[in-house]
């Protein structure tokens, strides 16, 4: 695949690939409760638990694995490395369905997390076959087909659930994954030639090697803190917002349902068109600074609405905080080899699989404790509220970086 023709069809394929994969990962969501209840003969509360500790396994095995991923991707390839992450998720639907004791979810908690970490491979992959200038767009893929992928599978997955039982969307999940593996067999072509590959070196393919390598690189250091805070601040939606709306407004699981709906459409249109539109009109570091104040404003504007409906005047400024993240991603992409993009992706990853693991337990504590009687004030959105901070310190930093990078006046 040459340099200079990137190619449509891969593009195509990286979309559909993420895709489906989302489609099978939110399949899921709506059964996996009550899986676990079948497995623990528990009730919901004890599952939640249960719940909560996988969530927790699968964010570590991305952390863990995504500097491995990424780096085997810079030695061998993206596309044998992306096929067969792609299969192992396969494999991993396949085991939990068959599930008989919740031990065996663990296991393809493991397997999932590890297999995960290809959205790196997939990023690096993108990079490899876009110029510079259109990089910022095309890593708005990835985002796109994540929207999306959440806006219907949950609900192709509680359909099947409720018709066919918790254990059938696994099933289904399974098959699109193979599917999607086969696929890729078929028609993706390799962007990483042999004469741009690298050694693989074990000291680079681990959470700390990784990001220890990329601090050699200009601004990579600064970037760590502003990833980290930005991916802190997001994993409060998926955290407490079913919570948050059933508590304040009063929701059903069908309205909760909906509103997830509308965030998934959001953020799928702001990925997938206006990231195409807006990031080369004003270039990738005021992209950054705009995504990073929609997203604070955003929040702020969750933790005091007053009223349901509030929370969808303030979803367009908030879903404009996706201009952020796939300018960081070209902004850092510029800076390393083609030889180096999937160690790149995979340190990104692992401070987004870092930030995961802590991010449930910190903000649905925050949510429990200023809900609770034991808190100075009743703050229902006190999540949301410490992700507004998150963001603005984000953006403190970037400003900082940017102060640093800027040419000194001589004297």
């Amino acid at each position: 695949m040459t340099d200079d023709a990137p190619s449509k069809h891969a593009l195509a394929f990286i979309f559909i690939a993420m895709l489906i994969d989302t489609i099978g990962l939110g399949i899921i969501i709506p059964v996996t409760p009550k899986l676990i209840a079948q497995l623990t003969h528990q009730g919901m509360g004890a599952a939640a638990v249960w719940g909560g500790w996988l969530s927790m396994v699968y964010a570590l095995m991305q952390f863990l694995c995504a500097p491995i991923i990424g780096n085997l991707s810079d030695r061998f390839g993206r596309r044998p490395v992306l096929i067969l992450s792609i299969a192992m998720l396969g494999i991993d639907y396949a085991i939990t369905g068959l599930a008989p004791t919740i031990a065996w979810l663990f296991i393809g908690r493991f397997l999932s997390g590890a297999a995960g970490a290809s959205y790196s491979t997939a990023n690096a992959y993108i990079a490899d076959v876009s110029p510079p200038e259109k990089r910022a767009a095309n890593f708005g893929l990835t985002g796109a087909a994540f929207g999306i992928g959440f806006v219907l599978g949950p609900v192709i997955g509680g359909i099947i659930g409720d018709y066919f039982g918790p254990r059938t969307p696994f099933f289904v999940s399974a098959v699109f994954a193979l599917c999607n593996a086969i696929y890729g067999l078929v028609v993706l072509k390799e962007s990483l030639p042999p004469s741009r590959r690298r050694a693989f070196e074990l000291w680079r393919a681990n959470p700390l090697g990784a990001l220890k390598s990329m601090q050699r690189f200009p601004m990579f250091a600064g970037m760590i803190g502003v990833v980290a805070l930005m991916r802190l601040a997001h994993d409060a939606n998926p955290s407490i917002w079913s919570y948050y709306t059933i508590l304040k407004f009063h929701w059903t699981p069908a309205q909760v349902g909906y509103s997830l709906m509308a965030v998934g459409i959001s953020i799928s249109l702001v990925f997938g068109f206006l990231t195409r539109i807006i990031i080369p009109r004003i270039g990738e570091m005021t992209s950054v600074i705009v995504g990073l104040a929609c997203a604070a404003a955003g929040f702020f504007g969750y933790a005091y609405a007053s009223q349901g409906w509030m929370l969808f005047v303030w979803l367009p400024i908030w879903s404009l905080s996706g201009l952020a993240t796939p300018s960081i991603n070209a902004i850092l992409s510029k800076q390393v080899g083609p030889h180096e993009q999937g160690e790149l992706q995979g340190a990104l990853a692992s401070i987004g699989g870092l930030t995961s693991i802590v991010a449930p337990a910190l903000m649905t504590n925050l949510f429990g404790y200023f809900t609770s009687g034991r808190a100075p004030i009743y703050f229902p959105g006190a999540s949301f509220f410490t992700a507004a901070l998150c963001e603005l310190g984000a953006m403190a930093i970037f400003f900082a970086m940017l102060q640093r990078a800027a040419p000194q006046p001589a004297e």
